[in-house]
């Protein structure tokens, strides 16, 4: 099992950026899938969360209504719509292959978003 985690960049305020979590070697709806987020010298939280193709999803209160989370099943990937960034949004981003993100499940490698002001 891989995920590969992309999209990542260096934006304004108000600006848009779509996370890709690509999923390889085990069919998408195997797990749930959730977004991670690290700032410099704080610790990982979870940003947003699938359970499965028609389960729930979770968004942290920081993000909701701003933040989309979706399955594609023609990429196999699970995407991150943010919209109306702000720089506490800050961050390298993971992906992994659960909704609590704990150190035995499979993790992308990160992508670093940067939003400045």
């Amino acid at each position: 099992v891989q995920l590969q985690a992309s999209g990542g960049g260096s934006v304004q305020a108000g600006d848009s950026l779509r996370l890709s979590c690509a999923v390889s070697g085990v069919a998408l709806d195997a797990y749930a899938i959730g977004w991670f987020r690290q700032a410099p010298g704080q610790e990982r939280e979870a940003v947003s969360c699938t359970s499965s193709r028609d389960g729930p999803t979770y968004y942290a209160a920081a993000v909701k209504g701003r933040f989309t989370i979706s399955r594609d099943y023609v990429a196999d990937a699970v995407i991150l719509q943010m919209n109306d960034l702000k720089p506490d949004d800050t961050g390298t981003y993971y992906c992994a292959t659960s909704c609590t993100g704990r150190p035995y499940d499979y993790w992308g490698q990160g992508t670093q978003v940067t939003v400045s002001s």
